[in-house]
């Protein structure tokens, strides 16, 4: 088996596996940032005096302005080489984490955080390009388990991570750390990776603009609506007639039209549309994309209620509340390799069910265990197995997502799909918060997620967080039963069955 180039541009002595390496450095950093917030949440309320609103909006800020621009940094990198696009965007996020951390104002945070997803929305899509543009379709598997791994084992470690951060030097280290790691990402980048050639592409700007508005009102309207009640934004003046449109559900409502528009829109665009349609022809493509945004969501969503739990009731620090996820960092770093192997082997349905029903069961097991004195093993159970599960998911998912990708549309599918798996995760962070208030208000009648930023809830309290907390995390559980629906209908990839048709061919007498 092979694990030469796809393309034959490259040069004679191109290794593809040391420049996948520098790159993943620099993908496993973005994605470190996804969730290392959600351990310093109440940190950064205690530091910056935020609310609850305000604090999650520093991982949706993130989240959103690394999914919005996706569908057209895909498209950068095939116009100006995945290379060029993925140091300008290292160079964004390394600046704008040094940023983050020496803010002293949430505002401010949030400012900054979106300078990162924007940096980080350039550099995504250029990982998975390379992969899809230089490892050949029938052993592209194991690469893909690097990616997949690495985006896995980054979600989890996250929180570790950053409890040691802030039990240590503080909450703003959690920022800071990434620009030595940017630097080396840079010289890696620069001496490993080659220069590819590129293709020509049209900038769908309408695209852009629709999927940017319809993708902020959803989840902006997601986020707030508990604490407007699910009604009218009360402290916008407008007239009668735009009464319906100010609230809630309205702007909801809008963003969902404007979503339509914005399908309508890549329909007729005959140019080049931003979401190119037509690559959800493939049965695959489209399933894998829905089975990594229902990853995503749970993945980001389950570790807020999470640690608010296991710092509020149980009264562990940080760094001993990030501990508990270490089990399942462990499982599903070091089975990536092993996955990786059957990628290229098996049915991709048989991996992946797999790992979304072990997810599930994971992540209900870990709400039931989220009692006020539950044994800590009732905990460390359920993570290990949610780390065999993850191990199944991303590697098997990112790779049956592009084998049967064109090379000419490596960074179009690489942004589709990375921006499906982003979505997930903004709607997932939006989702999470709304579901913890409307918990906490019938549990803890009159009480706020705000209200525990202190290290400890009195012991009162101790029974009503935990059940709405508890109640919170069987969101992401209902939310996998759709990816383990979506991968039954998987096919063998379009190389097997062609292997398949062409020895039952030569069989025939």
């Amino acid at each position: 088996m092979t694990t030469g180039p796809a393309q034959t541009d490259l040069p004679a002595d191109y290794r593809p596996w040391p420049a996948l390496w520098a790159m993943v450095i620099g993908f496993f950093m973005i994605l470190l940032d996804t969730t290392i917030v959600s351990v310093a949440t109440p940190a950064i309320m205690r530091g910056l005096g935020a609310d609850v609103n305000s604090v999650i909006w520093v991982t949706s800020a993130y989240l959103l302005a690394y999914a919005v621009p996706l569908l057209i940094t895909g498209r950068l990198g095939d116009r100006f080489g995945p290379k060029n696009v993925y140091l300008i965007g290292l160079a964004i996020f390394t600046l704008s984490s040094l940023w983050c951390g020496l803010t002293d104002s949430i505002d401010g945070l949030i400012v900054a955080r979106i300078c990162q997803g924007l940096g980080a929305s350039l550099m995504s899509p250029q990982t998975m390009a390379v992969i899809t543009r230089t490892f050949p379709a029938h052993s592209r598997g194991q690469a893909m388990a690097l990616w997949g791994a690495t985006a896995g084992v980054a979600m989890l470690v996250g929180p570790l991570l950053g409890g040691v951060l802030v039990d240590g030097p503080g909450w703003e280290w959690i920022f800071i750390i990434n620009v030595p790691v940017g630097v080396v990402a840079a010289v890696l980048a620069l001496r490993l990776v080659p220069r590819m050639v590129t293709h020509t592409h049209a900038f769908d700007i309408p695209g852009v603009v629709l999927s940017a508005v319809a993708l902020f009102c959803i989840v902006f309207g997601i986020q707030e609506g508990e604490k407007y009640d699910w009604g009218r934004f009360d402290d916008v003046d407008v007239p009668d007639w735009l009464a319906p449109v100010v609230s809630v559900p309205g702007l909801i409502g809008v963003g969902v039209v404007v979503f339509a528009v914005f399908l309508w829109w890549q329909h007729r665009n005959t140019n080049e549309p931003l979401l190119p349609l037509g690559l959800f022809a493939d049965r695959n493509f489209s399933i894998a994309n829905l089975g990594i945004s229902t990853v995503s969501f749970a993945i980001t969503a389950l570790s807020v209620p999470f640690m608010f739990w296991a710092q509020g009731v149980r009264g562990w620090t940080p760094t001993e509340s990030a501990l508990l996820l270490v089990p399942m960092a462990l499982f599903s770093a070091g089975l990536a390799p092993v996955v990786g192997r059957l990628v290229d082997r098996l049915h991709p349905r048989s991996i992946t069910l797999v790992g979304f029903a072990g997810a599930m069961v994971a992540v209900t097991a870990l709400s039931f265990g989220m009692e006020p004195h539950a044994s800590v093993w009732r905990l460390l159970l359920p993570l290990a197995l949610l780390g065999v599960a993850n191990a199944c998911l991303w590697a098997p998912l990112s790779a049956t997502a592009t084998r049967n990708l064109p090379m000419s549309a490596a960074g179009a599918g690489a942004g589709v799909y990375n921006t499906t798996r982003q979505v997930g995760a903004v709607i997932g962070s939006a989702a999470i918060a709304a579901v913890m208030q409307a918990r906490l208000a019938v549990e803890l009648p009159g009480a706020e997620v705000s209200e525990t930023s202190s290290r400890v809830l009195p012991e009162a309290a101790h029974e009503g967080f935990s059940a709405a907390m508890s109640q919170a995390m069987l969101l992401p559980a209902v939310i996998l039963v759709l990816g383990l629906v979506a991968v039954l209908f998987f096919q063998a990839p379009r190389h097997e069955r062609a292997a398949a048709a062409s020895a039952a061919g030569s069989s025939r007498p």
